[in-house]
């Protein structure tokens, strides 16, 4: 039987963040558990993402920079050399045109969206809250959170984390707002809270080229209460250790959905609003807009809150719980090779 091979392509940069890499990679890894091989076609900012995060298994496969129109032609060419039977997308510049140029080059193909687009493709992955196949008419479509794509671990810190949720003294704030760290947002946080921490441990996760990694190293140096993360490997024991988190509103959402974690969700991009409101409407969530001109107070009145109400905090963590079990990846995974 032939080893199905899947070719995978995710926007990435400075300015949108590492998420779309990120959950493809949680794909390409939950295909290659049951049987696929996963390469990546990638411009520069995506394949420094790759060097750092990818197994050596999953294979890279360099393309130029380029906007989505003149990429579409080569990721079909690569596809047809490395021998793809089917494709991932996952970026908001791919429209059907390119979507149909990529299909020339596979049997099949699936894009993951979370904001309700026109398709040209097989197979639609979309895991907000409340998506239905009426969001994707024409398209045979996994939606919701029972197709989020968090990995493997997790689902297995899951029942032991969970089980220390309720009515835990919050001791531990986790602070992740994306490895690319958009606008420097990270340091404003950090720097906001500094002065109200008391004796709250906090972890701050990085990227490697985050822009508040010059602010926040010797602030880390002189304050021992503040870890930095950088480029860590230890997402899911980070979340699990931690009591409240502050991140932002993008697909790291499920994984601190299925540890129950309680969070400040913090709005870093206008498609993300609707999904954290709704979260927030559940009861999962707060959620906070990074524009608006009192952001800094309101952050700091947001997390005493939260520490001050041990009883709210439990209720949240079981509402986020109730969202997600951290199992998406391998049913998305399944429905995928089963149609190729």
């Amino acid at each position: 039987m032939t080893t199905p091979r899947i070719l995978f392509f995710a926007d990435a940069g400075p300015a949108v963040g590492g998420g779309h890499l990120m959950r493809c990679l949680t794909l390409a890894q939950a295909l290659m558990a049951q049987g696929a091989e996963c390469a990546f076609a990638a411009p520069q900012a995506a394949m420094r993402l790759l060097d750092t995060f990818a197994p050596d298994a999953i294979e890279r496969l360099p393309l130029p920079d380029g906007t989505p129109s003149r990429l579409a032609a080569p990721i079909a060419d690569l596809a047809r050399t490395w021998g793809a039977q089917g494709a991932v997308v996952d970026h908001y510049g791919f429209g059907p045109g390119e979507e149909a140029m990529v299909r020339t080059g596979v049997h099949r193909l699936l894009a993951l969206d979370d904001l309700k687009r026109g398709h040209l493709c097989d197979l639609v992955l979309d895991s907000n809250l409340d998506r239905t196949a009426a969001d994707y008419p024409g398209v045979e479509s996994l939606t919701g959170p029972a197709y989020a794509l968090v990995r493997p671990e997790f689902a297995t810190l899951r029942p032991q984390t969970l089980a220390r949720r309720a009515d835990v003294e919050p001791r531990r704030l986790l602070i992740a707002l994306g490895l690319t760290d958009v606008g420097g947002i990270t340091a404003r946080v950090v720097q906001a809270l500094a002065p109200s921490l008391g004796d709250l441990r906090v972890d701050i996760v990085l990227g490697q080229r985050a822009p508040s990694l010059a602010a926040l190293a010797p602030l880390a140096s002189r304050d021992p209460r503040l870890t930095l993360h950088v480029d860590t490997a230890e997402m899911a024991a980070l979340t699990a250790a931690a009591d409240i988190a502050i991140g932002a509103g993008g697909s790291s959402v499920w994984e601190r959905c299925c540890l129950g974690l309680p969070t400040l969700t913090l709005v870093l991009a206008d498609n993300q609003r609707d999904a954290a409101g709704r979260l927030a409407d559940l009861g999962a969530v707060t959620v906070l807009e990074v524009g608006e001109a009192d952001f800094a107070p309101r952050l700091v009145d947001g997390v005493s809150t939260l520490r001050a109400d041990p009883q709210r905090l439990s209720m949240m963590s079981a509402a986020a719980s109730g969202l997600c079990d951290g199992l998406g990846a391998g049913r998305a995974a399944q429905r995928l090779l089963a149609i190729l």
